[in-house]
């Protein structure tokens, strides 16, 4: 499924446009899943962390048991290589990815030898200073790393996440804050997550059951150095039903307001527009 309305692909060498076929019917990683991805953006003429994000996909292929064939310095040269091919007004999603064709012992292993490697860049648009989130709770949870790589940003991972989603459209709601295996809230289903209380940022610490988000490092990060008190902890469902304000981070749409947590509202407050703002600076600083 294409999200972009503008597409190009690097694959075996060369750059297509549109929505390149890129995987074969047998293909290890078409039937059992050892695809991992990344995703860096770019808007408004720059691409920020990108660095970041192409050493993170040759981890996570690593994780995956994969060997990548590509350098991170590699990497951002393709990304900035592609960028070129879009308007200088877009906004452009970065998404190299790596996969197995070859199974290796009993079948499910990956060859970590049959890496295959393509990017894709789709045009998408950053969403509106105005969009926010609603979230509710889930029957579902985020697994711990003795259970799924989550230690990866692998594909095979997105599937609960989407039953998720599921779940909340089907009660109103965009999307979800969930819990660890041990009940301890974790992320929502495609974001980190932050909540302010007393004008203290509290943002769950990492516990091995969701990706500590480059854009959430970021965030943490340019909030301390202007001054702002940012813990890392455990927090729990009442602790956000308690606070001032909700937003969450991700690279998509980078800081996005959350207005509701099942009965609790908020309103989109200054922080997250804090958060926005220094980021935005930042990048174009960068």
């Amino acid at each position: 499924m294409a999200i972009g309305t503008v597409i190009w692909t690097y694959f075996k060498g060369e750059w297509h446009e549109g929505n390149l076929a890129v995987m074969g019917a047998a293909d290890h990683g078409t039937w059992l899943g050892t695809l991992v991805f990344d995703g860096a953006r770019s808007f408004e003429g720059v691409v920020p962390d990108l660095a970041p994000h192409c050493a993170r996909i040759n981890n996570s292929a690593e994780v995956m048991g994969l060997k990548p064939v590509k350098t991170k310095q590699q990497l951002v040269d393709l990304a900035l290589e592609g960028i070129k091919k879009f308007s200088d007004d877009a906004a452009v999603y970065i998404r190299p990815m790596y996969w197995s064709t070859e199974g290796s012992t009993g079948t499910v292993i990956p060859d970590e030898n049959s890496t295959e490697f393509c990017l894709c860049l789709e045009q998408l648009p950053m969403p509106s200073l105005s969009s926010s989130q609603t979230l509710c709770k889930t029957k579902f949870l985020r697994p711990l790393l003795s259970m799924a790589m989550v230690n990866a940003k692998a594909a095979c991972l997105y599937p609960n996440n989407a039953r998720m989603i599921r779940e909340a459209l089907a009660r109103g709601y965009n999307n979800v804050l969930v819990t660890d295996a041990l009940g301890n809230v974790a992320e929502t289903a495609t974001a980190n997550v932050f909540m302010v209380k007393d004008g203290v940022v509290y943002t769950p610490v990492p516990n091995g059951s969701f990706l500590n988000g480059i854009t959430r490092q970021r965030v943490i990060a340019l909030l301390r150095e202007d001054g702002r008190e940012v813990i890392e902890k455990t927090l729990s469902f009442e602790d956000f039903e308690a606070a001032d304000e909700v937003f969450m981070s991700g690279n998509i749409s980078k800081i996005t307001p959350v207005v509701k947590f099942e009965d609790t509202e908020y309103p989109i407050g200054p922080i997250a527009g804090l958060a926005r703002d220094l980021y935005w600076k930042w990048a174009k600083s960068s």
